[in-house]
């Protein structure tokens, strides 16, 4: 692999989870407490729990779609966002945030890892390339992890890091 093509792979690999320009997620999630989880603030559309298991199941689409057998059947928006505002336990908060990290880290090793990142996926078409599903989930995620700072500004549970 040439320097310039591993040089563009780290590039991609970390836009995932860079900071130079806004919070990340691991920042955005910290210390969200248990009873504001499920909050909405005024003028908000979505709760801390309904932005973040949106990440999680976009995330996990996306690497779903990379794969050989991606066959799509969820709707959207319906089956891309929960249908409640709050999460319904501990460890439903606990494993989404875990799975958003986790699917992060495939999207990473995606981007290392795949022999060509310009080839279309399997199941995709045209420009739906590995490359631009990893920018789309990288560029996806930040939007909502705006939302996520800005709703827990509304909150009053927000201290700028």
């Amino acid at each position: 692999m040439s320097d310039s093509t591993r040089a563009i792979r780290d590039h991609v690999e970390r836009v995932l989870d860079w900071e130079d320009a806004h919070v990340g997620f691991d920042k955005a999630v910290e210390g969200i407490p248990a009873d504001k989880r499920g909050a909405r603030a005024a003028g908000f559309e979505h709760s801390p729990w309904a932005l973040i298991e949106h990440i999680r199941i976009a995330q996990e689409d996306i690497l779903e779609f990379c794969g050989a057998a991606y066959q799509h059947t969820r709707q959207w928006p319906a089956d891309y966002w929960p249908k409640d505002a709050a999460p319904p336990t501990q460890t439903a908060w606990t494993e989404s945030v875990a799975s958003c990290v986790r699917s992060r880290e495939d999207l990473k090793r995606l981007a290392r890892d795949v022999e060509d990142l310009t080839a279309t996926v399997p199941t995709g078409e045209g420009n739906q390339t590995y490359l631009r599903a990893i920018l789309l989930a990288a560029d996806h995620a930040a939007y909502h992890v705006g939302q996520l700072v800005a709703v827990r500004r509304a909150l009053g549970i927000w201290e700028s890091p």
